[in-house]
């Protein structure tokens, strides 16, 4: 394995210093370093090196909808946007309700090479919210399924979701919940409000999604395990999780970049590709979900990338899909939404997109310091870059990106998994081994 020196990068944003990576290991942290003799030199002077990022809500689409996505080609796109590590929902067809399916995902990643991939376990028997499917097996095979969500439909019977939470409890696991109260938002087509009345679309009220996590919220405080809230996306959701955190509860929450940044008023535009579950939100929600990370009342941030082919999201409204593309823009709209605002450092982003998610789903060796003995998963940053989001150029085999046309900051110039890099000078760099 080639060894390779970091040099003159900002760990995490603050101190300058240089890193030495050999056997997949950081070696060496500091200046002056003694290195190899063929050490390959990556000059990182103005860039910005974090913790290798992990997303806890990827949608992979493989298997069944490999028209949209694979585990290779999401992978890829995972990389490009500095994440070493992906957490992939099990609404797949078949869905991953089995011991067979997660592993099937999870080996898949290990072929890839771009990003290790963590399967998501379903919580229920085909996402169908009837009967709780084999958590046990899944968590006991090779893929190791720690985290279970049923996510795209909630878990809405609440004496199945108490029945989930503890089952998990035995072996440590967690239950993400997709909190869509179903009754109050059928046909749902956007937020409930003004807008979606001048419209003429359905609305999805905010309490339909507040009502749900107040309720595991006191599920989850009775059984005594653990829960994690998917895309959290209004005012009162923010400020409900931050009383149950108050009261020292076990929950966490997710919010999703395009939350961070766009707005319900996008809709009017009646564009398919700002079409998602939850839909955009207000203003106000945006500043509220903004802050509630900022303090920490939202653990972290999480891409739901969620790719679509060209038939199902060019079309009219309602017949188009929910879901929008993630993985390549996220660090780039957290730095936009995020740290230009003054709303975080980049230390808060390692945190938030690294070192929780990787607790929050147990994912081996990801979510680590940069430090000597630390695997060295390491993505490097310029901040002082811009890029015009082009959906041709991404890697992702679909082209539903919300931000087509917007220019950016930042870039990801390189990305080391273990090691070996996944990209460098901004480019994907295992072809060779793809190819065979």
């Amino acid at each position: 394995m080639t060894a390779y020196l970091i040099t003159g990068a900002k760990i995490v944003g603050g101190e300058v210093a240089d890193l030495l990576i050999d056997n997949g290991e950081i070696v060496a942290v500091g200046t002056n370093l003694d290195t190899p003799q063929d050490v390959e030199t990556v000059d990182a002077k103005g860039l910005i090196a974090l913790p290798g990022l992990v997303d806890l809500h990827t949608h992979l689409r493989e298997p069944g909808r490999e028209d949209a996505e694979t585990v290779l080609t999401g992978t890829r796109a995972a990389a490009l946007g500095g994440f070493t590590a992906v957490f992939a929902m099990a609404n797949t067809d078949p869905v991953a309700d089995t011991a067979g399916v997660v592993e099937q995902v999870w080996r898949l990643g290990r072929e890839g090479g771009y990003a290790d991939v963590y399967p998501i376990g379903a919580v229920t028997v085909g996402r169908l919210g009837t009967q709780l499917a084999e958590l046990g097996a899944m968590a006991d095979s090779a893929a190791r399924v720690r985290v279970f969500s049923d996510d795209g439909d909630c878990v809405w019977d609440a004496a199945l979701m108490r029945r989930a939470l503890e089952y998990v409890k035995a072996f440590g696991g967690t239950i993400a919940q997709h909190a869509q109260e179903p009754r109050l938002t059928q046909g749902a087509q956007m937020n409930e409000g003004a807008l979606s009345g001048v419209l003429g679309l359905t609305g999805w009220p905010s309490v339909a999604e507040e009502a749900i996590i107040a309720r595991d919220i006191l599920l989850n405080a009775h059984v005594g395990s653990k829960l994690h809230i998917c895309h959290l996306s209004t005012k009162g959701s923010v400020e409900i999780v931050r009383a149950a955190k108050n009261r020292g509860l076990a929950v966490t929450a997710e919010v999703t970049p395009h939350h961070l940044l766009l707005t319900e008023d996008l809709a009017a535009s009646y564009n398919p590709v700002f079409k998602v579950n939850p839909p955009l939100r207000t203003k106000e929600d945006v500043e509220a979900v903004r802050e509630g990370l900022a303090d920490g009342t939202i653990d972290i941030v999480a891409t739901d990338h969620a790719p679509h082919p060209v038939e199902d999201k060019d079309c009219e409204w309602s017949a188009a899909a929910f879901g929008m593309l993630g993985l390549e823009t996220a660090l780039s709209v957290v730095q936009h939404a995020m740290i230009d605002t003054k709303l975080m450092t980049w230390a808060d982003v390692a945190d938030r997109m690294s070192y929780r998610p990787a607790a929050i789903g147990q994912a081996g060796d990801h979510g680590r310091p940069l430090e000597v003995g630390a695997p060295a998963n390491v993505v490097l940053i310029d901040p002082a870059a811009e890029r015009t989001v082009v959906p041709g150029e991404s890697a992702s085999l679909s082209r539903n990106t919300p931000f087509d046309g917007m220019t950016l900051p930042g870039k990801v110039v390189a990305t080391f998994l273990r090691g070996t890099p996944t990209v460098l000078d901004g480019l994907c760099h295992l072809e060779e081994r793809v190819a065979r």
